[in-house]
């Protein structure tokens, strides 16, 4: 991963993307191997590696006797830092939690509660940012919230690590991925030399007539009558298509046009949902 960069990391339910994440924070030694947070190995140089990473766990883990304002005090007292109540004031605002600032964690709902843990993770600013699964049950207001404030900190130079199952915020935010599965990298790349990799077209049609015409190009995913799904290889194809639909005499009601998405490329390459 490069400095300064929006990288996912994505895979199915045990590909690994934990297990992975757990080796980067020093909470499970590899077997084999090294790991390095800007050039600090997690294992021979636990602390510095440490203090260089913020992680954003999948899990809602919250100490229930402190306040809001006294969890961040806390975490930020762990890597030695006193009286930044600037900077938590400045997360809290972002986060949208300044208004349960001194409400107790106990009395949080599950969103407010991974709010904070994504103020946890960021209380030492440290320069690479590890977010596992952060919108899970998180509404729709927060998610864009939370994606701007994100989005802000990789400006300034934040490298930003992504897990998600949202397959189409690290489609929208990152800038390369790298698909596991069972424990290995399936593919690697830009999101667009992804997404150009897999430059079929799927073509959705509602005819005037439940026929379909001989010699379609391209494969039919699904037909209901007169609407019918189609995939297509390239745009020539669809040109095919539709040329072929208007010398039959076969109307067309509605289409649409749809290019691959990030869910179509990651369906392919690790068979499994993700």
């Amino acid at each position: 991963m490069r400095e300064g960069e929006f990288f996912g990391l994505l895979g199915p339910n045990g590909a690994g993307k934990t297990t992975l994440i757990n080796i980067i924070a020093g909470l499970a030694r590899p077997d084999a191997g090294h790991a390095r947070v800007m050039g600090a190995d997690v294992t021979r140089e636990y602390r510095r590696a440490r203090r260089l990473l913020g992680v954003v766990p999948q899990e809602l883990v919250f100490d229930p006797f402190f306040t809001v304002r006294e969890t961040l005090r806390l975490q930020a007292g762990y890597y030695g830092l006193r009286r930044n109540d600037a900077w938590i004031d400045e997360v809290m605002h972002h986060l949208d939690l300044a208004a349960k600032a001194d409400a107790n964690m106990r009395s949080l709902s599950g969103g407010m509660k991974r709010r904070v843990l994504v103020a946890q993770a960021l209380v030492h600013k440290p320069p690479v940012i590890v977010l596992d699964e952060p919108t899970a049950g998180v509404d729709v207001e927060l998610r864009q919230g939370l994606w701007q404030f994100v989005r802000r900190l990789n400006r300034d130079g934040h490298s930003i690590v992504l897990t998600t199952h949202y397959l189409e915020e690290a489609e929208a935010h990152c800038q390369r991925i790298a698909m596991l599965k069972d424990g290995r990298i399936a593919a690697l790349d830009t999101t667009r030399n992804l997404l150009g990799s897999f430059s079929g077209l799927e073509l959705r049609l509602h005819l005037d007539r439940d026929a379909l015409p001989a010699g379609l190009p391209g494969r039919v995913l699904e037909a209901d009558g007169a609407r019918v799904r189609l995939r297509l290889a390239n745009p020539l194809e669809l040109e095919e298509a539709l040329a072929r639909l208007r010398v039959s005499g076969v109307g067309i009601r509605e289409m649409e046009v749809q290019p691959p998405d990030l869910e179509e490329v990651f369906l392919r390459l690790t068979g499994r949902p993700a």
